[in-house]
């Protein structure tokens, strides 16, 4: 149904505005009593074989929402309905921040994708604070962290300590975004001498906790092998939990949308099922290269139960989708769940 009726009407829009409104609708249909009920009865799939045990946490299933979905933790609650795993908020940054220009997302139909240069635009993790404070759910949430655009990468490890601070008590997991393409010369964070500096950093801020969060690192589809040998290294040294792979990409390359038009969008990053196949080498690579000693979030074109079992044999343990979330609609979670119990999936 969503495909043949919703996604069509939705798709007449532009993205950010469909977005926002069914972020309203969400929240307004949730609050009418029951409707919270039947939505977790339709869409959630409860069977301990689909719980994950990782991070000294216990997943419900493997399939979570991706960060840039909720950005300002407005929704998670809600969201959880709908059969996530886990969900992950942000990115957040110390201060309020518009953005880039709009238009800045963009659908690619042809190739199930989206290109955003969203610029990590969100309301300030203070503000995301305030709601997480009221989080009426149990479902696990990680909080995804970055760095205002106008601070330098000098003072940038200045923005993820108070990030860290700051949803230290309201979120199960830390992400720490350096991969972003859109926020200028954040990259560069991904170098391995200012990487380990930053991650040593929370590191210690973390292991001064009575109950430390596990700390990831979200990478970039674009890293040359060499690279990644250095975040096996940089993982080893800093001791950190783990590894989310992969963010969006910058790379163009085998679209099936005309490239004329894929010009006129400008600069961004890319999602969905062009990154299937990238993200999974990223993954395989790690994986085999650490002999599997470090655990991985796969995040990039998963669509179906077919990707799910893909990322999970090239390595990761618990996956993420976003855009795979726009072009199925509310019911991906659900139908991954089943098919995954229909093929005898087994957590090893």
């Amino acid at each position: 149904m969503y495909k043949l009726f919703i996604k069509p009407i939705f798709f007449l829009f532009a993205p950010e505005t469909i977005h926002h409104l069914v972020f309203k609708t969400i929240k307004f249909i949730c609050k009418i009593p029951g409707v919270s009920f039947l939505i977790k009865h339709f869409y959630t799939v409860t069977d301990k074989r689909l719980e994950v045990q990782l991070f000294g946490l216990t997943f419900p299933n493997p399939v979570g929402l991706g960060a840039g979905f909720d950005k300002d933790a407005k929704l998670f609650d809600e969201l959880g309905y709908f059969g996530f795993g886990f969900i992950e908020i942000g990115t957040l940054t110390p201060k309020a921040q518009p953005g880039n220009d709009k238009p800045r997302m963009f659908r690619l139909p042809q190739d199930n994708a989206l290109i955003n240069r969203m610029g990590f635009n969100n309301h300030g993790v203070e503000e995301a604070v305030e709601r997480l404070r009221k989080r009426k759910t149990k479902i696990i949430i990680g909080g995804n962290i970055g760095k205002n655009k106008m601070t330098a990468n000098e003072e940038a490890a200045n923005d993820y300590e108070k990030c860290f601070e700051a949803l230290f008590e309201y979120v199960d997991y830390f992400a720490v975004n350096v991969s972003s393409p859109n926020t200028p010369n954040l990259r560069a964070l991904q170098d391995k001498e200012p990487l380990t500096k930053l991650l040593l950093r929370l590191k210690l801020l973390n292991n001064q906790k009575k109950n430390p969060k596990p700390i990831l690192l979200k990478i970039a589809p674009d890293l040359t092998n060499e690279q990644l040998d250095d975040i096996i290294s940089i993982v080893k040294e800093t001791n950190i939990e783990g590894v989310i792979a992969t963010n969006t990409t910058i790379d163009r390359s085998n679209l099936k949308t005309d490239k004329s038009t894929v010009e006129t969008m400008g600069a961004g990053g890319l999602s969905g099922k062009p990154l299937t196949k990238r993200s999974t080498e990223v993954i395989k690579y790690l994986s085999d290269k650490s002999n599997k000693s470090i655990p991985i979030i796969a995040v990039g074109g998963i669509h179906t139960a077919l990707d799910v079992i893909e990322k999970l044999n090239a390595g990761a343990s618990l996956v993420q989708v976003y855009t795979g979330f726009i072009y199925e609609g509310p019911g991906i979670v659900r139908k991954i769940c089943n098919e995954l119990l229909r093929i005898s999936y087994r957590n090893e």
